[in-house]
């Protein structure tokens, strides 16, 4: 029997330059499966507890405990159990936590150990991740959301939503879908050079320029696909990550904590109903298919407000609303709340969970969006994970950066492997 010989942690520094959690799963056969663990910046109150020191090496920010956690109390309890019973492992060391936030052990120590589990089960098989995880029926390459600029959290720019993304809807296949979004992201990048505004990049790999507004951005970005010979929509749909929790405050939306205007400071302090029209106004001028955290993560008289309006024309997509849990997502569906949901495996902390969320918002036909962290690794896990379970769509930033690219140059591995049995589900989305 494949059994699990040993496991050990360290910690390691993500995309940010932040330590995070490294772990190797070590089975009998010497077969090792490493998984590093993301971690973000904006991120919702109901999130799984991520570990950390608190003391004064990186600022507070080591993850030696979650480290000695893993080493000290998952290990000795997880040693000689089989390696390919993720059911039972993901549950015997939620067990050994005790929590519902994994407060005791930490959801960076828990995680780590879990996708580790997994990688070392597929190898002893000699088989891919995806195929492990999803069987024989995983076939279809997700359409990738890919970050073009940085607002908000996420950037030093003056912009309020955090991000703005190009969505390749009128692809053929994932490899098409890069191209375009590469010749897209570089013609805008020519275009704000020729304008005199910054092309440094943020943390997900998108542009940091100051613009005027968020219309300002979004015209750019049309420009940008226009000059690149693509139809807007037809083709290249655009989708916004307004990380709304970020700005809301005292029941209002207040747009002037990240643009820094000086004058007439309340015309931008917008109720929710002014917030939702807005919105509105944004997907009626501009070829915007996709919401993500349009409204705060407790505000759900406003969700109500903004589903009731777009819900049916473009999806709406709960991040820090949900938070990748069950009892989240089912509070939303109860109360007819978005229509889409993110998946973030550190939100929820084990695959084993992960994998139920996914597969309650199928049977309640919410799409489902993996997701990659605004602080990441060049762990490409969560590209397997999107064919697996045939989502029909991944955001993992832009197409630079390696712990970005690292996903994308993953799902083009998987696309050669399947063939002609691969699916790019583009239209789907328009």
């Amino acid at each position: 029997m494949r059994k699990i010989k040993n496991i050990k942690a360290r910690q390691i520094l993500d995309s940010r330059g932040n330590p995070t959690v490294e772990v190797d799963v070590i089975t009998n056969n010497n077969i090792l499966g490493r998984a590093s663990v993301p971690s973000g910046a904006s991120k919702g109150e109901n999130e799984a507890i991520e570990l950390r020191d608190g003391n004064i090496e990186f600022l507070g920010n080591g993850v030696l405990k979650a480290v000695h956690n893993v080493n000290n109390i998952i290990a000795p309890e997880l040693i000689g159990k089989p390696v390919m019973d993720q059911l039972y492992i993901d549950k015997l060391i939620l067990n050994l936590d005790g929590t519902k936030n994994k407060r005791r052990l930490g959801s960076n120590a828990i995680l780590g150990v879990s996708l580790a589990v997994t990688k070392a089960a597929s190898k002893e098989l000699n088989i891919p991740i995806y195929k492990y995880i999803g069987g024989v029926y995983a076939h279809l390459l997700p359409v990738p959301l890919i970050n073009i600029i940085n607002g908000g959290k996420h950037s030093d720019s003056s912009i309020v939503f955090q991000e703005f993304m190009i969505v390749p809807v009128g692809a053929n296949t994932f490899f098409e879908a890069i191209q375009m979004g590469y010749k897209v992201y570089y013609k805008l990048k020519e275009i704000l050079s020729k304008k005199g505004l910054s092309t440094n990049i943020g943390d997900e790999g998108g542009f940091s320029s100051n613009f005027n507004n968020i219309e300002d951005v979004l015209d750019n970005i049309l420009e940008s696909i226009h000059l690149s010979g693509y139809e807007p929509y037809d083709q290249i749909g655009i989708a916004l990550d307004c990380a709304a929790s970020e700005f809301y405050k005292k029941e209002k939306y207040n747009y002037s904590k990240f643009e820094k205007i000086q004058n007439n400071k309340e015309k931008i302090k917008k109720s929710r109903k002014e917030h939702v029209n807005y919105l509105s106004f944004l997907t009626k001028r501009y070829p915007i298919i996709s919401i993500e955290d349009g409204m705060d993560q407790n505000d759900w008289d406003g969700w109500k407000l903004l589903t009731n309006e777009l819900g049916k024309e473009i999806q709406l997509v709960g991040d820090d609303l949900f938070v990748t849990q069950v009892d989240k997502l089912n509070k939303g569906i109860k109360e007819k709340i978005a229509n889409s949901i993110l998946i973030k495996v550190n939100q929820v902390g084990t695959l084993t969970e992960t994998i139920e969320t996914i597969s309650l918002a199928k049977k309640n036909k919410y799409n489902n969006i993996i997701s990659h962290r605004s602080g990441d690794t060049e762990d490409s896990f969560i590209a397997d994970l999107s064919v697996a379970f045939n989502i029909e769509q991944i955001k993992t930033g832009s197409v630079c950066r390696s712990e970005r690219t690292s996903k994308y140059n993953q799902l083009l591995r998987i696309e050669e492997l399947l063939g002609k049995n691969s699916y790019y589900p583009g239209l789907f989305l328009k």
